[in-house]
């Protein structure tokens, strides 16, 4: 009966998010709703004790809950800032969060108070001649513009102006004239970390020539925002990018490494685990402790626990609460967050589809891993290439002999990687003999990428990949791996 309460309330909460997402929905009728199920578990619990009446009030409840959360947060912009859209204005504010620095240009969120209660934040696109740092206060001026969508090279639509929003983002400003007023105004852990993070990517870059340096940076801290639209698209012909995104996925496999070398040793299970842990908690620090690194740091975590402890009923539970818990701090997410729907779907194919194909593998070697890590990736791969095609509509052909040739490697070289930081932060020379390990694995890597990427055949662009069959795809996984478990769940105690 637990159980049944814990999913009802889980999905049920998560389908409310989910229509709020899409539709709009009068404050009066989710109160409604909200009163008929309550009802409904008074009704069911003190007259009928019928207790799939109990579950379904429950699960009305929390749905109804669902759209009232979503409600919370989508407020639309202060009256005083749509006024001026389309004008030129002139503002004042501080950069809340780490600028986004790409080939062209570097980006800034920008926080600006009006009236000294009307808030809103801007996306204000500068030359990469200025340097802007989290927490700097400046004045700007130029034409308040609001965010559009636009179409992607494969031909899809993308929603550029939810996508902003889910970060709290109303309006963007290009190339104003801008003023650097004072420093260090944010908060001092973020403002500590993200100068962490500086100082240990300048040591390693220091160690470590371009474009190599780029990989790695995109590999230990998901930086792939200086890659040339070249590379970028050489990783997504080859089925790669997801090695340089900041996802669970690449955590939980560098964690498992850091737990075998300690299991090399007759230090107890218990400590190789906690090191795995640190391993994630440090990946988290290391990026800043940006919303997307946590989310991948709990992904990592609850991937690692599942591999460790072999119990995947409890784990699914945990993974379920940790996606609700997600969602209901940014609602946002659910629909419009691309790298958090990707994480979740790599990290139940991680923990339950893995297992399931690694039989089709037996041929290759367990030494080093190889047969855990191809397995891992190729049941990562297949879970998420319908959601690809969806929703981006890149199908690539050579993702499978790339990742093969690719992912063994990737462990040893983010932990080069960070290990060179950190030697570069000691000193420079013992930087230096790791820097040119690195480099021979990254420029091999880079090396493999580039040729699959080459090929005539490396990938087809699928513009309109139906959303129905998307859907029955993601029905037919979900019935071949948790059938079982569903059928259980109807079974009357």
């Amino acid at each position: 009966m637990q159980d049944k309460i814990f999913y009802a309330s889980c999905f049920g909460f998560v389908l409310g998010v989910l229509l709020r997402s899409f539709l709009l929905v009068n404050l009066y009728v989710i109160i409604l709703i909200g009163i008929i199920a309550c009802v409904l578990v008074l009704f069911f619990t003190i007259i009928s004790k019928n207790n799939w009446g109990i579950i379904f009030g429950i699960f009305v409840l929390t749905f109804s809950f669902g759209i009232f959360r979503f409600q919370m947060v989508d407020v639309p912009a202060p009256n005083i800032f749509e006024s001026q859209v389309g004008q030129k204005v002139i503002f004042s504010g501080k950069i809340i969060d780490e600028p986004t620095i790409t080939e062209n240009n570097q980006k800034l969120t920008v926080e600006i108070l009006a009236n000294n209660k009307d808030k809103t934040e801007i996306l204000v696109t500068v030359n990469l001649d200025g340097e802007f740092k989290y927490g700097d206060e400046i004045n700007f001026e130029g034409t308040l513009k609001k965010p559009a969508n636009f179409i992607t090279d494969q031909g899809k639509e993308f929603d550029y102006v939810n996508y902003l929003r889910k970060d709290g983002i109303f309006y963007v400003m290009g190339y104003p004239k801008i003023e650097i007023i004072s420093h260090g105004n944010g908060n001092f852990v973020k403002n500590a970390l993200f100068y962490a993070k500086e100082k240990f990517l300048n040591k390693m870059n220091l160690a470590i020539r371009k474009p190599e340096s780029l990989l790695m940076g995109g590999l230990i801290l998901g930086e792939k925002s200086s890659f040339n639209e070249s590379l970028r698209q050489s990783f997504v012909d080859t089925g790669t990018i997801h090695i340089v995104a900041l996802s669970g996925y690449n955590v939980t496999i560098v964690a498992e490494w850091i737990m075998k070398i300690f299991s090399f040793s007759s230090l107890p299970k218990n400590l190789g685990i906690g090191a795995g842990i640190v391993t994630i908690l440090l990946f988290v620090l290391m990026t800043g402790g940006s919303s997307t690194a946590v989310r991948a740091g709990i992904m990592a975590s609850l991937a690692l626990f599942a591999r460790v402890i072999g119990r995947n009923y409890d784990v699914a539970r945990a993974l379920i609460l940790a996606g609700v818990v997600m969602i209901l701090v940014n609602p946002f997410i659910l629909v419009f967050d691309v790298s958090f729907q990707l994480s979740f779907i790599a990290t139940v194919a991680v923990i339950f589809f893995a297992p399931r194909i690694e039989k089709y593998f037996l041929w290759i070697t367990p030494r080093f891993k190889l047969r855990d890590i191809i397995s891992v990736t190729c049941a990562a791969y297949i879970f998420v290439l319908p959601f690809i095609l969806y929703k981006m509509g890149n199908l690539s052909l050579v993702a499978l002999p790339a990742n093969a040739l690719i992912l063994p490697f990737i462990p040893l070289t983010m932990i080069l990687g960070f290990l060179t930081g950190f030697a570069g932060i000691i000193w420079y020379v013992l930087a230096v003999p790791l820097g040119l390990i690195s480099q021979f694995f990254l420029n091999y890597e880079l090396s493999v990428i580039n040729f699959f990427s080459h090929l005539p055949f490396a990938a087809l662009s699928i513009s309109n990949f139906p959303f129905f069959i998307t859907l029955l795809i993601y029905i037919y996984f979900i019935y071949r791996l948790f059938g079982k478990s569903i059928k259980n769940f109807f079974v009357e105690e």
